[in-house]
């Protein structure tokens, strides 16, 4: 079983504090491992730097110094910020169990970075898709085509979208239970043409697999359920005859299925809640694609643009 934990030689707070976010938190295996170099390095800096082995000896300077390392080897301030941020997870932590008696990331400010907008498809880019491109007429072929017209018609992650059973879909109500970050489920609501593809897909399963060995919605041509990295190839493939955009991945059709709710008038608020954003801020993004693409059309049409 792949473990997450500091070595022993490293504080036991540390080992304390992957526990919590693992078993408690229920964070991702990705988070525990970003989480658990992060506080490595920072502990190795420390002992190096400034001979201390105790979360109480840490003082706010020592933490500004590191960051201060961090920007002389030219790591980019949102890297800095990620990790800056794994630290005061880790300090609060700390404070909770009575290791700390305040926090010295308190006052440390987290680095300006360049905003970088959601790469998206845009809207007739993705109709030609589902609507025009044909796609094979087999299991291959059909499950295929479901990945997409879900990824991009509900903003799944492809977690969600991979752990998908068949009961939490609720087709005489048109709407699908997601299970997101954290084990919070929230209700996305499907048209009713998304409704009979998934109905036509369910009906196909028992003709077209000899074996279903998964309650999964989503199967492969040999019943079982489809892995992230195979998700990702359906969509790049298919992504690359409709967009010449670097990036391809289901994630892209997350970002496609948020920037065109907010370009046609949903509110901010509804858009965080079908994405299962815990905070406004992570979607206010979404915002910002939109006025650019307000201001390209203003440059293109109006006669002083």
């Amino acid at each position: 079983m792949t473990t997450f934990f500091m070595p022993e030689t490293q504080h036991p707070s540390i080992a304390a504090f992957l526990d919590h976010i693992k078993f408690e938190k229920r964070f991702s295996v990705h988070t525990l491992r970003a989480y658990g170099d992060d506080l490595k390095v920072f502990w190795e800096f420390l002992q190096a730097q400034f001979e201390i082995n105790e979360p109480e000896s840490i003082r706010p300077a020592m933490v500004r110094s590191w960051m201060a390392s961090m920007t002389l080897i030219k790591m980019q301030p949102r890297s800095i910020n990620r990790k800056i941020s794994s630290l005061k997870s880790y300090f609060k932590f700390c404070l909770q169990q009575g290791m700390l008696s305040s926090n010295p990331a308190k006052s440390v400010q987290v680095l300006k970075s360049r905003k970088r907008l959601p790469s998206y498809v845009e809207q007739d880019r993705m109709e030609e898709l589902l609507q025009h491109r044909v796609f094979p007429d087999d299991w291959a072929g059909k499950t295929e085509y479901l990945v997409i017209s879900l990824l991009y018609h509900t903003g799944m992650r492809v977690s969600e979208l991979v752990n998908l059973k068949a009961s939490q879909i609720d087709l005489a109500r048109t709407q699908i239970k997601v299970l997101g970050k954290g084990n919070k489920e929230r209700i996305i609501p499907i048209s009713m043409e998304i409704a009979d593809q998934i109905k036509d897909y369910q009906k196909e399963k028992a003709v077209q697999l000899s074996e279903i060995l998964s309650d999964n919605l989503i199967l492969s041509s040999k019943g079982k359920p489809l892995s992230a990295r195979q998700v990702y190839d359906i969509v790049k493939k298919h992504l690359s005859t409709i967009t010449t955009a670097e990036k391809k991945s289901p994630h892209v059709l997350r970002h496609s299925f948020a920037t065109h709710l907010t370009s046609n008038g949903a509110e901010l608020n509804a858009v965080k809640e079908l994405l299962g954003h815990s905070s406004l801020a992570a979607t206010q993004v979404y915002t910002h694609n939109s006025i650019e693409r307000l201001r390209d059309i203003h440059k293109k049409a109006h006669p002083k643009g």
